[in-house]
């Protein structure tokens, strides 16, 4: 969008002069001679930025700034300063005023100036419009926030999918928030009045996981001293959640295929099945078609639970979504705290926005819990979020650089993109190659020509 500015000077001839510079770097300006003139404009027109003078008539450039910020304070303010006047550039921020710019006017700063106030302002709307946005959202699917694109996507499958008992497999990267689809798919449909039974596959040994899932009956097992009901009896009716399902041990996973396909389960040392009425929802960060040519994971077992598949997007590809969930997690975590936290700066937003969240969601309410604790004012403030944050520099591919020395042959840079790549995906090699537009076969001998496994 072109900025709108307008520019209050009592010197019409530099009101003219700075009108038609802007104009030509692509801004919509917008001019008056009075400070008074100009509350008139702004009570009547939509800016983006407000440019004064401090020296004018009975409203002064101070004067303005100070009615500026009460009367419309997502309107920066620059305030043009008699050149090394350090005491009124202090007095003008002082008044609120976003920056000040020295005199004369360097036309080509002054329109950097003016397009990085005017992104600020865009960067309160948007916090603005999050807010009502996350305190608008409906109930049932409060828990699954997010307007990006790839989240529409997702909120799509799940509507369409809620009430059906198909097995469904979750993927993406640690922290994007598997459980919590799981646990919309559950409430949104018609198995809500069931139980919600969750397990981590790998967060337990083989025999124990094993009696967990599928149960044992007494003296199954030395200790076996009472009979046990598994998880999947306990979740008849309802969905049973299978987390990290990729780290599952090859030697249970016929078992689960057989309850799979029987919708039965035979407890641990019990003579007979038990039959089972349960939807099965599964989750993995890992690559199962990559494991499945590693013969780490069965591909019966995949197809098996594969029938509905929800890719979920990692936080740094879902834009917007970043200050929607951080706005929705600085409202519960301020009422937990009892702190009186309305939202967030745009300065501290524009840092949310440009870091690549390698910890995705989790990682973000991590950070909104640390910006709550140590946030004084209404609104977290860049000196309140973790240093990597407020410190954080996009990287990029390094090709050469400016000394000859620097330069490297062309399977160099092919080896080091290769690997950028595979970092950015968390090493999920189906999702490299199809970034990369090559056969995963064929990043596999990459791969190991490079000797690694990335």
């Amino acid at each position: 969008m072109t900025p709108r500015v307008l520019i209050v000077d009592d010197d019409q001839a530099l009101c003219e002069t700075l009108d038609a510079g802007l104009v030509r770097r692509d801004f919509h300006v917008a001019w008056c001679t009075s400070g008074d003139r100009a509350l008139t404009l702004i009570d009547e027109g939509d800016f983006d930025v407000v440019l004064t003078d401090l020296h004018m008539g009975r409203l002064d450039g101070i004067g303005l700034c100070q009615c500026v910020v009460q009367r419309r304070p997502d309107i920066p303010v620059i305030v043009l300063t008699a050149f090394g006047s350090f005491d009124t550039a202090v007095a003008a921020i002082r008044a609120g005023a976003y920056d000040f710019i020295s005199k004369p006017v360097q036309i080509d700063v002054l329109g950097i100036a003016l397009r990085r106030a005017s992104e600020r302002k865009a960067l309160h709307e948007e916090v603005k419009r999050l807010r009502s946005a996350v305190s608008t959202a409906p109930s049932d699917s409060r828990e699954l926030i997010g307007t990006s694109p790839a989240m529409c996507a997702v909120h799509d499958v799940v509507a369409r999918v809620a009430d059906s008992d198909a097995s469904v497999l979750i993927t993406g990267e640690s922290g994007t928030g598997k459980e919590v689809v799981a646990r919309v798919l559950h409430k949104t449909g018609r198995r809500r009045e069931g139980r919600f039974v969750a397990i981590n596959c790998a967060a337990m040994p083989e025999p124990l996981l094993e009696s967990e899932l599928f149960g044992h009956a007494r003296g199954a097992f030395t200790d076996a001293k009472e009979a046990h009901v598994g998880l999947f009896a306990q979740a008849s009716g309802g969905t049973i959640f299978l987390d990290e399902i990729g780290d599952m041990p090859l030697a249970l996973q016929p078992k689960l295929l057989r309850v799979l396909q029987e919708r039965t389960v035979r407890p641990l040392g019990a003579a007979g099945e038990v039959p089972v009425d349960v939807r099965v929802i599964a989750a993995t960060n890992r690559d199962l078609e990559s494991a499945i040519e590693e013969r780490r994971f069965r591909e019966d077992l995949f197809f098996r639970l594969n029938v509905i598949h929800l890719a979920l997007p990692p936080l740094r590809a879902r834009g917007g979504d970043i200050l929607i969930l951080a706005q929705h997690w600085i409202a519960k975590t301020a009422a937990r705290e009892k702190k009186s936290i309305l939202g967030i700066s745009p300065a501290a937003a524009e840092k949310l926005v440009a870091y690549s969240w390698p910890g995705n969601v989790r990682e973000l309410q991590n950070c909104v819990e640390h910006a709550v604790a140590l946030a004084r004012y209404e609104q977290i403030m860049p000196e309140d979020l973790p240093d990597k944050i407020r410190s954080y520099k996009s990287s990029h591919v390094l090709v050469a650089g400016d000394d000859p020395s620097e330069l490297v042959p062309m399977e160099e840079v092919e080896r080091r993109y290769i690997l950028r790549v595979l970092q950015a995906v968390a090493g999920n090699k189906t999702a490299a190659a199809r970034v990369l537009g090559i056969e995963r076969k064929t990043l596999y001998r990459k791969l190991e020509r490079y000797g690694t496994d990335g």
